[in-house]
């Protein structure tokens, strides 16, 4: 399983992308891909045009929901690494990603890295 992050997903929308071609291949090999509702609200937000939104509620027919746990699991990881201005949304998106066992495509790895001791794999 793989969850995209949102600049992940963003870009695997536009077709020709690292992430496109990379999305492509994980269906090609049929690996399961979805995206956290925090993901996907940060990508609802866009800008989006039309199209591009049409292809993503195509792949990502049920985005994994927040849940408490996930909540939980946030705050710790948004404070043990240091209380980052913005980064709380990371947080969120990672404790989902760790409770699924998911692994995270993301064009933003530095952003990620902080939370791997804590069983983030990164895709």
């Amino acid at each position: 399983m793989i969850h995209f992050d949102t600049n992940f997903l963003i870009q695997t929308v536009v077709a020709g992308s690292a992430a496109h071609e990379r999305f492509r291949g994980w269906t090609e090999t049929r690996e399961d891909c979805n995206t956290s509702s925090i993901a996907w609200a940060e990508f609802l937000c866009g800008p989006l045009d039309a199209p591009a939104e049409a292809i993503a509620r195509q792949i990502f027919l049920h985005p994994e929901p927040f849940l408490s746990a996930d909540a939980a699991l946030a705050a710790r990881l948004f404070n043990q690494t240091g209380r980052r201005s913005r980064s709380l949304a990371d947080c969120m998106i990672a404790a989902v990603a760790i409770r699924c066992g998911a692994k995270l495509a993301t064009s933003n790895t530095a952003d990620f890295q902080p939370f791997l001791p804590d069983g983030l794999v990164l895709a």
